[in-house]
């Protein structure tokens, strides 16, 4: 699913985000993207999806080269991922199902589509009832499922997620979780970013610590191994 080859980062003020990494990550797995702030975590996540761009290596979601990708090409990339931010990202003057609902209709799905496939995703993330609520009616868990559905409704391969947990409450965050690990065990990659040290532990998912731009540990079935 997602391949990197030597990828180095570095930014126009000379620091370099990440140094020649190399990593595999197959389709359907769940895994978790950990390390001190500062680390490069968001740089890692961010070269997935092109919101921004490797100095030199290779990146290939899917077979696909993106390091190489034209700007209008972006687009097209991301309507086969979903992504999950921290801050939600919800547009305010839109309901629950019209938030869902614009992912689809950006790629110009038939209404007859959106209307089933935003049905359908309401009811996995536990929302169906609360379709025509606007996001300030929201709780902050609930704002976090109305993104995590607005990520999968067009059926990606891969979600990729940064810090989806980080604004929220313990019991709410495991809530969240527990939504991710249902949508991976029906055959989504899972590619997160996180600073939960509690959830890695439990979970038990592949765990990729990265440290100084570089990744100094890969295991399957790890832990997050730091103490803040």
């Amino acid at each position: 699913m997602i391949q990197m080859k030597n990828v180095i980062k570095k930014y126009p003020n000379g620091i370099i985000a990440v140094k020649g990494l190399n990593i595999e990550i197959k389709q359907g797995e769940f895994a978790y993207i950990v390390g001190p702030s500062g680390a490069g975590k968001s740089t890692f996540i961010k070269m997935m999806y092109r919101e921004e761009k490797p100095t030199s290596g290779e990146i290939r979601v899917n077979g696909t080269d993106i390091a190489q990708l034209k700007d209008k090409e972006i687009p097209f990339l991301r309507r086969g991922m979903g992504v999950v931010f921290q801050d939600f990202k919800l547009l305010p003057r839109k309901n629950v199902y019209e938030n869902v609902a614009f992912a689809l209709e950006v790629i110009e799905e038939k209404p007859e589509n959106i209307k089933k496939r935003v049905s359908d995703v309401l009811k996995l993330v536990g929302l169906a009832k609360k379709a025509n609520m606007f996001p300030d009616e929201l709780s902050g868990g609930e704002q976090q499922r109305v993104a995590i559905a607005r990520s999968i409704v067009n059926t990606p391969k891969v979600v990729i997620a940064d810090e989806p947990t980080g604004n929220l409450d313990p019991e709410t965050s495991w809530e969240i979780m527990r939504l991710f690990d249902e949508i991976n065990a029906r055959g989504t990659t899972i590619i997160m970013a996180t600073h939960n040290k509690e959830i890695v532990n439990t979970m038990r998912k592949r765990v990729i610590a990265i440290e100084n731009g570089q990744i100094v540990r890969d295991e399957r079935g790890g832990d997050y191994g730091y103490e803040f």
